[in-house]
């Protein structure tokens, strides 16, 4: 007989609208393939080099599941074809012209030197044309958009300068180069595009729903509803957040977390969409509609982080601007002040026109080395490739700027719960003078009405020890008086016996005597009738990666690591110690985090905050960088945040640290290498040094030399 009823008897007691049909122009994810019926890119392929954001449509590459733009596609082959094509031809010309190997062979010899240099001219002109013709074209067409200074406009004038000085080679070098200088920039962008069209693929495209009459229906994710009920097979993806329902399996989230283990689930897991199913069939009760949805929310983030641009990548915007007007004025300085100098200085007319060109060549040169091309294209590809670099380690960087801020944090805050810690309370140690069993359900009686976490651990407790017992007791749960006494426990009644459950000052107020405890943690007291009956102490677990990732940040050069937490003071403490924190501030309110906060921007250079909860977005918004865990994080926190760690590893902070600093390296050598190159040439172009061959080299040569290096910052 247990303790209540020996007592009984005595006295009788995360828009995108995602539809299906595949239109590349109008951002639409459908999957209708048999209708590419692509008008969208009439243009030529050479205007998507003006923003380098994706294809002539305004759709972007990484965007496009597998089955793509096709006529974008298309036209991105067309150029590179022409390109080698084009490439090829001047070759074989150069070295013929050049180099005199009609001469050489005994070819043509009756022909004329003047008719040698017309056919030359020809030929040039013929290779000019079929490669360069859609440049100068856009060129012309910007120039009415008020774009007249671009790096195609640039390279027309240069270009056809040198025809004009005579120049044949040069002018086609000028050009092809140029291009070739395009294809590896599609090349390095494709590149770095590779894990963020990877992570696209994460989208569902469709789900099977169960209907009320057992039938399966296969439909589009976004017309199912929060409360229905899908089927996710082997191999397919989950397409929504749920719960599972029935089913046991294994999941592949990889393309979420960054994990390379697969993790088993089983009924009354919650998952998340976008993970692939390996094994068993799962029934699943959707939580989230598509549109509020992990992978919803995780294409939308990944979609956006372009628009949010770094320092560096803004300096270079805003230097491009002034610097190249200021080149083309050089330039056009360079081919007319000298010539008319030297005439003020008694040279004659026809000394001019030998002395203008001359300066003309020189000037066309300064202009084919001052395109600011290596700059705005490798600064901007660099972040690019660091974004996508952290999306393959389970990192979502909302835009390059936070990449900046975070290579830069010297103060890392963290909150504890759910954290640094898992958010999962455990029972560490019971201290009973009754049986546990009975114990766990005397405490149930008080907390059956609370959904609060510890409440939820103490009755699944007596459930795991008796589920027949738990049911009858759920079953009764009407007869129980409850009243809840602020700041200290539960006093419930139940048959006539009074219950209470709750801290030290609970037992104290109700003059109980009981056997305190230092145990560090949660202690929830028991008694029944005035009689103790012992405690249980309940704790949240310590990740196991938290101590390792506090140890990297310290490594990388993190000054400060500090906690913020609601929980008590001994708890936090504990937890700190452990973990090799330098700062704890316990007890706090939403708004004491906030004020603490406040506090330790001033003291520091760059402060991340690190949270998961509801709390924690007014903190996440206000740090220099906010972080949040996306696994288990509150939509809130992920909303608020600028960076979200899809597997809630705090390891991975360090991580994105490592990729943000590396990425700065990078954009920064791009910079230094590129205008020490620039400048240096310019100086030798200007005294008539520097060729138009060194100032090719000078333009694609180094444009080429830093996109390749702004890859490494994918790799």
């Amino acid at each position: 007989m247990s303790f209540l009823e020996k007592k009984k008897h005595k006295n009788q007691c995360c828009n995108h609208e995602h539809g299906h049909n595949d239109d590349c122009c109008n951002h639409k994810h459908n999957h209708e393939h048999n209708q590419h019926d692509h008008d969208c890119c009439e243009q030529e392929h050479h205007d998507h080099h003006q923003d380098h954001d994706g294809c002539c449509c305004g759709h972007e590459h990484g965007h496009s599941h597998g089955h793509g733009c096709d006529c974008c596609e298309d036209g991105v082959e067309i150029e590179k074809n022409k390109t080698i094509a084009g490439v090829v031809v001047f070759l074989i010309a150069f070295v013929l012209f050049e180099f005199n190997i009609f001469e050489k062979l005994g070819l043509f010899t009756s022909v004329s030197k003047e008719t040698m240099d017309t056919v030359e001219l020809i030929v040039f002109l013929l290779i000019y044309l079929l490669s360069a013709r859609d440049i100068v074209i856009n060129a012309i067409k910007n120039l009415f958009k008020g774009k007249a200074l671009d790096e195609q406009f640039l390279m027309s004038v240069a270009s056809l300068g040198a025809f004009f000085v005579g120049e044949y080679p040069e002018a086609c070098a000028v050009m092809l180069f140029y291009m070739v200088g395009e294809l590896f920039q599609d090349y390095a962008v494709d590149k770095s595009r590779d894990s963020i069209t990877e992570l696209m693929d994460i989208r569902p495209d469709y789900a099977n729903i169960l209907r009320k009459d057992g039938t399966i229906e296969k439909i589009d994710p976004d017309k199912v509803k929060v409360g229905d009920t899908i089927i996710v097979k082997p191999g397919e993806k989950v397409p929504l957040d749920g719960t599972i329902i029935e089913g046991n399996g294994t999941l592949d989230t990889a393309s979420l977390t960054g994990e390379s283990l697969p993790r088993e689930v089983v009924p009354q897991d919650p998952v998340i969409s976008g993970s692939i199913s390996i094994s068993g069939a799962l029934t699943i009760k959707v939580t989230k509609a598509f549109g509020e949805s992990t992978v919803s929310k995780i294409l939308e983030l990944v979609e956006n982080a372009s628009s949010k641009k770094a320092k560096t990548e803004r300096f270079i915007t805003r230097f491009a601007k002034i610097y190249t007007p200021i080149v083309v004025g050089a330039a056009v300085a360079i081919a007319i002040i000298p010539p008319i100098i030297n005439v003020i200085l008694g040279a004659s007319i026809t000394d001019f026109y030998g002395v203008w060109n001359d300066w003309i060549y020189r000037a066309l040169t300064f202009l084919v080395v001052s395109c600011p091309c290596a700059l705005v294209i490798s600064v901007p590809l660099s972040f690019f490739a660091g974004i996508g670099a952290a999306s393959t380690k389970g990192v979502l960087v909302k835009g390059s700027n936070y990449l900046e801020i975070i290579a830069n944090c010297d103060t890392v805050v963290f909150d504890k719960t759910g954290t640094l810690t898992e958010g999962v309370f455990h029972v560490s140690k019971i201290n009973s003078k009754v049986d546990e069993t009975e114990f766990f359900k005397v405490a149930s009686i008080a907390e059956m009405y609370s959904n609060h976490p510890i409440a939820s651990l103490i009755k699944e407790e007596f459930k795991k020890r008796d589920k027949v017992a738990f049911e009858q007791l759920e079953g009764r749960q009407k007869e129980i008086s409850v009243e809840d006494i602020h700041g200290k426990g539960i006093r419930a009644t139940l048959d006539g016996s009074e219950i209470l459950a709750g801290n030290s000052k609970l037992l104290k107020q109700f003059n109980i005597v009981y056997e305190d405890t230092n145990e560090v943690g949660t202690v929830v007291y028991v008694a029944v009738d005035g009689q103790y009956l012992g405690y249980v102490v309940i704790e949240d677990r310590v990740k196991a990666t938290s101590k390792e990732a506090i140890e990297n940040l310290k490594k990388m050069g993190v000054k400060h690591t500090v906690m913020l937490t609601g929980d008590k003071k001994e708890i936090a403490e504990k937890i700190a110690k452990e973990l090799g924190l330098d700062k704890v501030y316990a007890e706090l309110l939403p708004g004491d985090k906030v004020n603490h906060v406040e506090q330790l921007l001033k003291e520091s250079n760059s402060l991340a905050f690190v949270g998961d909860g509801v709390n924690d977005a007014p903190v996440l918004a206000r740090a220099d960088v906010g972080i949040a865990m996306g696994a288990m994080g509150s939509d809130a926190a992920i909303e608020a945040a600028d960076i979200v760690l899809m597997d809630d590893n705090p390891k991975n902070i360090s991580k994105a640290m490592k990729i943000a600093r590396k990425t700065i390296g990078i954009a920064k050598q791009n910079i230094v290498f590129a205008l020490a190159i620039k400048i240096l040439v310019l100086i030798l172009a200007a005294i008539g040094i520097a060729s138009m061959w060194a100032a090719v080299f000078a333009d694609v040569g180094v444009c080429v030399v830093a996109i390749l290096n702004a890859m490494r910052a994918g790799k």
